[in-house]
């Protein structure tokens, strides 16, 4: 008895969860409250904070679920490709599958910085090294195209994750504010230039062809 009641409890929390991170990608983690989630799981407030003690716990929770699914859906299939650039390739095109398909919801880390840029606190502190994270994993797959010599010796992945991020930054900004058709291309063309300034000039390789995007989603 003991255990499926256990078994429901954390059913609960992780449906809870879920609705939570549905909202908070709608309306931002700051809009994120017990009582609109309560009323969400038609719940009453103690229910909710009985799986979570205060507001601020249930927002980390929420940015920690989103960087679960963000390692399961990028990083991880990534790691199955061979080092170097077909493994950075499919980071980066995963990672703009992962844009496109946020342009109705929002992206948790993106609309998080405008939020918490100037905020300090817990949750401020839970978004960042999420975020270190994912640009270390991004830097590593970098230094392991130069160590395959499939990147000039000379490239510093800080500025070459840095350039990464702002193609991203600019495909979420130009896709989901202004609406521009063929944002995805851009990020795309974009990417392929910066592979290029980069590349090992003395490295014939496989790796020229950019990695398709799949979506179902309208032309962004």
């Amino acid at each position: 008895m003991a255990s499926r009641h256990l078994r429901k409890g954390e059913q609960t929390h992780a449906a809870i969860l879920d609705a939570a991170l549905t909202m908070a990608s709608r309306e931002g983690l700051e809009g994120l409250t017990i009582g609109s989630l309560a009323d969400t799981m038609h719940m009453s407030k103690s229910g909710v904070f009985a799986h979570f003690g205060s507001r601020e716990d249930l927002q980390i929770a929420v940015v920690k679920l989103y960087h679960e699914q963000f390692e399961q859906e990028i990083f991880h299939p990534a790691m199955k490709e061979p080092r170097g650039l077909p493994r950075l390739r499919v980071l980066f095109a995963g990672w703009v599958r992962r844009v496109t398909l946020e342009i109705a919801s929002g992206c948790i880390y993106i609309s998080g910085a405008v939020e918490y840029d100037d905020r300090p606190g817990a949750v401020r502190e839970q978004l960042a090294s999420m975020v270190r994270t994912w640009q270390g994993s991004l830097r590593r797959c970098v230094r392991q195209a130069i160590d395959e010599g499939h990147l000039r010796a000379d490239t510093d992945p800080d500025q070459m994750v840095f350039e990464m991020y702002g193609l991203v930054l600019a495909l979420h900004h130009d896709a989901r504010f202004i609406e521009r058709p063929g944002s995805v291309q851009h990020a795309q063309t974009g990417f392929e230039r910066l592979i290029e300034s980069y590349r090992n000039p003395a490295v014939m390789l496989s790796t020229t062809a950019a990695v398709p995007l799949k979506t179902t989603q309208k032309t962004v």
